[in-house]
């Protein structure tokens, strides 16, 4: 019988996280949810755990850089190394260009695109020490095309993708694969706030004018990251970036 690999998910107690949750957990994955939302993690966990995973929470903010490692601290002590990491955890805003902060970029940055980077590097350790590891993060499709009212979500969007990229040079002779998946819509409930907000048209709206017919759902992203992060399909994959987004590209 084969070792339980160890994932963690950032992000992982709502929306495309947990979906990713779910999917490692029926893989046979042993699971830590990481979010700053931390009774939406123990429950996530707790769901997990039902499921038959050895599973667990941590309640942290991935942009306080001391409060990451000491996160991955508390997965190796219950679970063991991390194998497989997604960075799902994130945050978007709707903002005109020009009412932009300099407080509202710097937090956008800081967890979308710091806090991605704080994760990867608090786990790729282990991965090293292994020889073998998995990194996922999640980008979007704004990066890509632009969205409105979205320069500083976009921008740090953007900045996950060439990061991606440059973690998958240097990790390349490791035995450690990395890739970014973009999402275009997906129904979570961050899209689903943002409706209520009046930042976004909504589900119903944008659905028709993706070519497959209808947004995307966690369970969409997280059947791509379980491909990216199995021992045979995702081995030679590395440096790529993913659209998982219904053929939408405008």
């Amino acid at each position: 019988m084969s070792e339980v690999k160890v994932a963690v998910v950032t992000g992982g107690a709502s929306g495309i996280g947990l979906g990713v949750s779910r999917r490692f957990v029926a893989d046979g994955r042993a699971v830590a949810v990481l979010d700053r939302n931390g009774a939406a993690a123990k429950a996530a966990a707790d769901e997990l755990q039902t499921r038959g995973a050895n599973a667990m929470a941590v309640e942290v903010d991935v942009a306080d850089w001391p409060s990451v490692d000491g996160a991955f601290d508390a997965v190796r002590a219950q679970l063991g190394p991390v194998a497989i990491l997604v960075t799902s955890a994130g945050i978007e805003a709707f903002d005109p260009l020009l009412k932009i902060t300099p407080e509202r970029w710097d937090r956008i940055i800081a967890v979308n695109l710091t806090g991605t980077f704080a994760s990867c590097q608090a786990a790729i350790p282990d991965m090293i020490e292994a020889g073998w590891g998995r990194i996922v993060t999640i980008s979007s499709q704004s990066a890509q095309s632009g969205a409105p009212n979205m320069a500083h979500y976009s921008a740090s969007k953007g900045g996950v993708i060439a990061l991606t990229k440059a973690l998958a040079v240097d990790l390349a002779r490791k035995g450690i694969t990395v890739n970014t998946i973009a999402p275009s819509v997906v129904d979570t409930p961050m899209a689903r706030a943002a409706t209520e907000a009046g930042d976004f048209p909504g589900i119903e709206v944008i659905a028709p004018m993706i070519p497959l017919g209808r947004a995307g759902t966690p369970d969409d992203i997280a059947a791509c990251c379980s491909y990216l992060c199995s021992d045979e399909g995702g081995s030679y994959i590395t440096g790529q970036l993913l659209a998982v987004n219904g053929g939408m590209y405008i």
